[in-house]
């Protein structure tokens, strides 16, 4: 039993590392989905105004 508690402090790094690496990764293809939603928006309102 005393392995398994001594190894709890290290799991427990582990897995907390393994979520931050998950939530910045997510933030991250937010961010780049932002940006490549506002690029095509601006495009795309400018191609409008020309049609006109």
């Amino acid at each position: 039993m005393t392995g398994l508690a001594a190894q709890s402090p290290d799991l427990l790094h582990h897995l907390l590392l393994d979520r931050a690496i998950k939530v910045a990764v997510v933030v991250a293809a937010l961010g780049i989905l932002a940006l490549g939603m506002t690029v095509l928006w601006r495009r795309a309102g400018r191609a409008k105004d020309r049609l006109d």
